[in-house]
């Protein structure tokens, strides 16, 4: 087995405190644990390009830059804390085939000295007093920014009429003005996970015939594809086959090592595409800094069965953010993401 320098994201059960901010925790569904707990996203930006209905979190990683944990000497490196977060609208209509309409991602970069967390790393136990409402308002539905309350209590707040009227049919009509107020996990939401990551093995075997299939090609330049005649079945299979299939097949066979993984993470390097089109012709340069993006990491299609959704769906989700990893005053900087779904056969 070789390590192929990609870090493989896996979904693992967890109790609610133990993907709270204050953990900088990696997750997927339930509500966003914010890194800045100031300027967060706006309602406006978070909806979708399509019905501009408010977008529901999907997932987000922690993903400092590592040399500013080795100099942490240095209080004042930006992204000594970092997280990237995406947002998906869960509307069936707006799931549209390589269209990333429908989907959102953010950055969002913090010095270790800041106002919001502790200077040393937290104790990975429940800790009853904390609570983001020190610092923001958030939606008691989807835990985004809130700008609207309950006109009757006052006391619960909703970044849209339509989370509003949600709550009120899951439970805050009964509730309105009491003390006993119940902490719901909305049905809009998806289920939360924790995400752990390892490096990505391969099998040394799967290797050697991408090497294989590279001597085929280099032969067939040089006419000299004949000598191959003792070449196995097996062999003579993968020489075969499509370029459209050898980006399916390779995808296939690289997943089968870690079925599970939800994530592909390596900032820099290649997504691993499900099909050979589309790709992205070029990426976006950051807004801010106008600097390049770069990949970063992917979303994978077997994120969509633990979460067991079928409105909506997709082949890849590769997120590209600012190499640089720009900070500025926004906080939140809004970075690119590139929806790509499994080519149809004719």
């Amino acid at each position: 087995m070789i390590e192929s320098g990609v870090e493989l994201g896996f979904l693992e059960n967890c109790e609610s405190w133990q993907v709270e901010s204050r953990l900088f925790p990696s997750k997927v569904g339930g509500k966003p644990a914010w890194l800045n707990l100031e300027k967060l996203p706006s309602p406006e930006k978070l909806q979708c390009r399509k019905c501009q209905n408010t977008m529901i979190f999907l997932c987000q990683l922690y993903a400092p830059y590592e040399e500013d944990i080795q100099e942490s000497f240095d209080d004042y490196l930006n992204n000594f804390h970092r997280t990237v977060f995406v947002f998906i609208c869960r509307t069936h209509e707006c799931s549209e085939r390589n269209n990333n309409d429908n989907v959102k991602v953010f950055r969002s970069s913090l010095q270790r000295n800041n106002k919001y967390y502790p200077y040393d790393p937290p104790e990975d136990k429940p800790k009853l007093d904390f609570s983001l409402n020190t610092w923001v308002t958030l939606c008691n539905v989807c835990g985004c920014l809130s700008e609207k309350q309950c006109s009757k209590c006052k006391n619960t707040h909703y970044c849209s009429r339509n989370h509003q009227v949600l709550d009120w049919k899951e439970g805050h009509k009964k509730e309105c003005g009491s003390e006993n107020v119940t902490k719901r996990h909305s049905k809009l939401l998806f289920p939360e996970w924790e995400i752990i990551t390892e490096p990505e093995e391969i099998n040394e075997s799967y290797t050697n015939e991408e090497e294989e299939l590279m001597k085929f090609e280099k032969m067939k330049l040089e006419g000299t594809t004949g000598s191959m005649i003792e070449t196995s079945e097996s062999d003579l299979d993968i020489h075969a086959t499509s370029d459209k299939d050898k980006v399916f097949s390779k995808f296939q066979k690289t997943v089968k090592h870690n079925p599970d993984q939800v994530i592909r993470y390596k900032r820099g390097g290649e997504p691993l595409w499900i099909s050979k089109k589309p790709v992205p012709e070029n990426i976006p340069e950051c807004v801010q800094c106008k600097g390049p993006r770069q990949f970063e990491f992917q979303i994978m299609p077997q994120m969509l069965s633990y979460l067991k959704e079928t409105d909506i769906d997709w082949g890849v989700l590769a997120v590209y953010t600012c190499k640089n990893s720009c900070t500025n005053d926004s906080c939140y900087n809004e970075e690119f993401i590139f929806k790509q779904d499994v080519e149809i056969t004719e």
